[in-house]
């Protein structure tokens, strides 16, 4: 693929804004770039920051401009523009402006993505699977002194950002917070949500995720399938990259928590549940490492699980989950699995993604179940006594919460700065964020955060 000619901005706005540099914060023409604004999650980030930025034209921001300045970047000028029309259609009053700039350029070309970071203060990396086109975001990011955001729910990506990133973007004062998606900010944040409405000491949780879908049934668009598919297939390289890195091991504070089998029957949902097989546990286990070694704060333990439905339903999922660890083992069985994501997930995921009418009728909730000491009480030296049910619930999962999460997480970045940690650094949503006002704005954006029943002894 030949070289772009650099990141090129395509408003009048743009370039007037480039040349009174000095003006703008940092000296950025940008606070936000969406990078990978045309692929199919991209285009609803676009939407959420165009939300964003009406909000803060009406004064609900809180940014020195006192406007959100943002651009949409990738390779295809006639796509992103297309985006933007599609956008403007669909917004109404929060439609995006000719303000908006226009960034061409390309992961496989290190020259445009540093001229993209040169111009923002934050890049909205939607260009997955990451695993394949992660790192060179992150680097042009780190050596531009642009922060970075991402929606990856690639265990193996994020802790390799980790190793290879987080003394230089600390060395830059640049924060790389990845997995600010569904994956996993409603399962680290819910921990720490749960730890603060806890009056004690929370000890353990367990989530349960329940997705519900109308009567068009649930889609998912076959970019998270294939991350699925790499990341099975190369599981034995995690525990290397783990090992290389050297994590510190936590410590169990209190009863230690029972792990469950791989599935089993909930009498509290009256269905069956399955371990939750994303991103989520490695996620909230990487927060409290941080949250303890470097805030000393109790490390909770943490379990994720699925709710399923009934036996049929599990009779179902067993089936396709056999084969489709078969498959990912093999090369062959690995192009069939991408090749044909509708058969081998009996529809869930298809190269369009879903419909509007399947992302309309789907919600999640997830549930967490804590269990900690009340105040005066040595978790070493006794049974938790305190318990407590908190509830993170919002809209179809993919492509509505995701980047609802994602846009807030990037106005705390903007926003928040005093409240993010001391130093940049590559963290994990909870990491980042365990101070500033995240879950306020979520709130506000309907990825809502409640306590179910309150702490009792």
């Amino acid at each position: 693929m030949p070289a772009l000619p650099g990141a090129v901005a395509s408003t009048k706005a743009a370039r007037s804004m480039a040349a009174r540099g000095g003006t703008m914060a940092a000296g950025r023409v940008y606070d936000i770039v969406v990078f990978g604004a045309s692929g199919f999650t991209g285009q609803f980030v676009v939407e959420e920051v165009a939300r964003a930025a009406a909000a803060t034209a009406a004064g609900e921001g809180q940014l020195c401009s006192g406007r959100l300045r943002w651009a949409v970047a990738g390779r295809s000028r006639e796509k992103l523009r297309a985006v933007l029309d599609r956008a403007a259609e669909r917004l109404g009053k929060a439609a995006p402006g000719e303000e908006v700039g226009v960034l061409l350029c390309d992961v496989g070309d290190a020259g445009s993505l540093a001229a993209m970071a040169k111009q923002t203060r934050v890049v909205l990396n939607c260009v997955g699977p990451y695993r394949f086109f992660g790192e060179p975001v992150v680097e042009a990011c780190v050596e531009n002194g642009a922060s970075c955001i991402d929606i990856s729910g690639e265990p193996q990506f994020l802790e390799g950002m980790y190793l290879k990133y987080n003394e230089r973007a600390a060395e830059k004062g640049v924060y790389v917070v990845g997995s600010c998606g569904f994956d996993s900010i409603p399962a680290d944040m819910g921990v720490l949500y749960t730890r603060d409405k806890l009056k004690g000491t929370l000890t353990a949780v367990e989530s349960f995720l329940s997705v519900k879908s109308g009567p068009e049934g649930l889609g998912v668009h076959d970019g998270t399938w294939k991350s699925a598919v790499y990341g099975l297939a190369d599981e034995a390289s995690l525990k290397k990259l783990r090992k290389q890195i050297g994590y510190a091991p936590v410590p169990v504070v209190g009863a230690k928590l029972k792990k469950r089998g791989f599935m089993f029957y909930s009498p509290e949902f009256k269905e069956y549940c399955l371990t939750f097989m994303g991103s989520d546990g490695s996620v909230v286990k990487r927060t409290q490492r941080y949250l303890h070694t470097e805030l000393q704060q109790t490390p909770v333990q943490y379990g994720a699980y699925v709710t399923v439905g009934g036996l049929g339903s599990v009779i179902k999922l067993m089936f396709l989950g056999m084969l489709f660890l078969l498959l990912v083992k093999f090369n062959f069985g690995r192009k069939l699995l991408t090749k044909y994501p509708e058969f081998f997930s009996a529809g869930r995921f298809s190269k369009k993604g879903p419909t509007q009418k399947q992302m309309d009728g789907t919600s999640f909730t997830m549930t967490f179940f804590g269990e900690g000491y009340s105040e005066g009480q040595d978790p070493q030296k006794s049974k938790p006594n305190v318990k407590i049910c908190t509830e993170v619930k919002g809209p179809e999962p993919g492509y509505v919460a995701t980047p609802i999460a994602m846009v807030q997480a990037a106005l705390s970045l903007l926003e928040d700065s005093a409240s993010l940690p001391k130093r940049g650094g590559v963290y994990s949503p909870g990491a980042a964020f365990s101070k500033t006002k995240l879950i306020d704005r979520l709130n506000k954006r309907g990825v809502e955060f409640s306590v179910i029943s309150k702490p009792e002894v």
